[in-house]
């Protein structure tokens, strides 16, 4: 990690104003009632969907001209060249939860990738049986026993629970493509990612727009049980026995 990246101002103004944003929240969220349990700021959460909503307007028509001229393989190159670099970071987090299988075979996925996979532009790891995982500070931290907290929805960066907007940020603090120092060269990745990413949603926006008569809170109940299906590597127990 680069060190003057860590040692920035900006940066530890953002994970400060972070902490405060979740400390508010948590604070806010014992005091204020509404319809979800988990939701307790849903009407800041609704406004903030909106402001998404409107971001979304330019936002998309970028991403579905990426995705109609960008031709297949390279879709798929793009893919997998990030998630060849999260890889590392999630094999941390899988050595965090008690998982040293998974993280040996998250780093030998960055090896095999990096190499034979040309820099990570091909998923080789995949083919000799090596799994993707998908592993996030958040997971980790609920592994740890840290609750949900109240649900936000933020724009650009979309839904997070308290515990997995902390965690959101870790991840982006330890980024390997926000520690480049050339500008440039790290905006340009950030903002490709950032339309990959958004382009590989656009067959659930359909999805949505079909099946739902409440877009937020179909979203925010879709967000709420895959996260508790992905910490409990998609066996979580049943709701009784949480209580």
């Amino acid at each position: 990690m680069n060190r003057r990246f860590l040692r920035s101002p900006k940066v530890r103004k953002v994970l400060a104003a972070t902490a405060g944003i979740l400390l508010f929240g948590g604070l806010s969220g014992c005091a204020t009632t509404a319809g979800h349990p988990k939701d307790p700021l849903e009407s800041f959460n609704r406004a903030m969907f909106a402001v998404n909503e409107g971001l979304d307007v330019v936002i998309k028509p970028v991403a579905k001209g990426y995705d109609e001229v960008m031709p297949s393989p390279v879709k798929a190159g793009v893919g997998n060249f990030f998630g060849n670099i999260g890889d590392a970071w999630i094999s941390i987090n899988n050595l965090l939860q008690g998982k040293p299988v998974d993280a040996c075979s998250d780093v030998a996925r960055v090896l095999v990738n990096s190499t034979f996979g040309v820099a990570g532009l091909f998923d080789v790891a995949t083919d000799f049986g090596l799994e993707k995982h998908a592993e996030d500070f958040g997971q980790t931290l609920a592994v740890w026993g840290v609750g949900d907290g109240p649900y936000f929805f933020w724009p650009v960066i979309g839904p997070r629970t308290m515990r997995d907007t902390f965690g959101w940020a870790i991840d982006s603090y330890v980024d390997p493509v926000w520690n480049i120092d050339q500008v440039d060269v790290r905006n340009t990745l950030a903002g490709v990612r950032f339309i990959d990413v958004r382009a590989s949603l656009l067959p659930a926006d359909k999805v949505i727009e079909e099946a739902a008569f409440d877009k937020y809170d179909y979203i925010r109940n879709a967000y709420l049980q895959n996260r508790r299906s992905v910490i409990h590597d998609g066996n979580p127990p049943r709701l009784e026995d949480d209580e």
